[in-house]
């Protein structure tokens, strides 16, 4: 009798055990979604730089070119976006520097994490952008003096960006944009949906982005 009552109480905790681990799974699943699915890595690696809440929901993911106009003129909307929308949405930059040069400028953009200066750096690129570019084609003379109003040590930034492992990231990042189909940038994809399935624009962005929010929350 005893060994039916403990044997019956066993099945009843291991039942519970597996309950409570399925539901654990389910919500972390539910939690993580898009970052849970088996080709996220495709979208998001280790070194990719994010902004945004750890908790969002809403992955945000631009390959993008620090030469591109577009690129340079999307950005305040994607900040308008994302502070209209409280830790909903984390933003995830890769890169695809399709410009004539434009490689030399992500160099610079990584070594700026060494000085904890990227978000900085970016946001003075693409403001002065005008300054350093050309008929398409980036001009690394011209940026060095921009460059101080992001508070870099120039020195230290050029001695940074010569490091090998900055090439990995290029070569990996133009891999998964090929992967993806990515011919153009910006190229955005909100949870693993391409913007461009629904037809590039502002106002496509915005909706996506919405109807996504939707979705997670």
């Amino acid at each position: 009798m005893k060994y039916k009552i403990f044997a019956g109480t066993c099945i009843v905790l291991v039942a519970i055990f597996a309950g409570t681990a399925f539901y654990y799974k389910s919500q972390e699943a539910k939690k993580l979604n898009f970052l849970a699915q088996n080709n996220a890595a495709i979208f998001i690696r280790d070194h990719s730089a994010t902004l945004g809440s750890s908790d969002a929901k809403v992955f945000l993911v631009e390959f993008m070119d620090p030469a591109c106009e577009t690129c340079a003129a999307f950005s305040p909307l994607v900040k308008q976006i994302m502070a209209a929308n409280p830790g909903k949405i984390k933003l995830v930059l890769r890169y695809a520097p399709f410009h004539e040069g434009a490689d030399y400028f992500v160099k610079i953009l990584e070594a700026s994490k060494k000085q904890d200066k990227y978000w900085e750096t970016l946001d003075v690129m693409f403001k002065s952008q005008s300054k350093w570019t050309s008929h398409h084609k980036a001009l690394p003379e011209k940026v060095w003096p921009i460059l101080l109003n992001a508070g870099l040590d120039i020195e230290k930034l050029k001695k940074d960006m010569k490091d090998p492992a900055i090439d990995k990231i290029i070569e990996q990042d133009l891999a998964d944009a090929k992967t993806l189909n990515v011919r153009k940038t910006p190229g955005y994809f909100v949870n693993g949906v391409s913007l461009v399935s629904k037809g590039f624009g502002r106002q496509q962005l915005y909706d996506l982005i919405q109807a996504e929010i939707k979705e997670q929350y």
